[in-house]
């Protein structure tokens, strides 16, 4: 039986297909924070990338409001579980950051003083 609805049954009582929440707690349950904050993070860092133009075909999906708002809320995130996570996780994530607060300083047609860009809140200056 390969059908993905077989493997996790419904819920008794629910419609056909539905999510098996009892099992999506439990399996959330065993997933260590330190994953859960550096797979948000990562997802952050990618979805700042695509609206900064940086994916395959990027000019179509540039939208720099948007990578602004995805950079200070990573910012915010990292500066918040900076005790939370190793620095064997944290130096990558900052590393991306960095290189993302820059890609963004570039693609501005109108540069944001220095300390004013996204998520220079949290990091401080970023210069080049």
């Amino acid at each position: 039986m390969s059908d993905a609805s077989q493997d996790h049954p419904a819920a008794e009582g629910s419609a056909p297909g539905a999510p098996d929440f009892d099992t999506m707690t439990r399996d959330i349950a065993d997933v260590p924070a330190v994953e859960v904050i550096t797979t948000v993070a990562v997802h952050l860092l990618s979805a700042a990338a695509v609206d900064l133009g940086l994916a395959e075909g990027g000019e179509a999906h540039k939208d720099l409001d948007e990578a602004r708002k995805l950079i200070h809320s990573l910012a915010g995130l990292l500066d918040a579980s900076a005790t939370e996570i190793s620095s064997f996780h944290a130096a990558p994530l900052r590393d991306g950051l960095k290189s993302l607060q820059l890609a963004f300083r570039e693609a501005s047609p109108v540069p944001d003083e220095p300390g004013q860009g996204p998520g220079e809140k949290y990091t401080g200056p970023v210069f080049g």
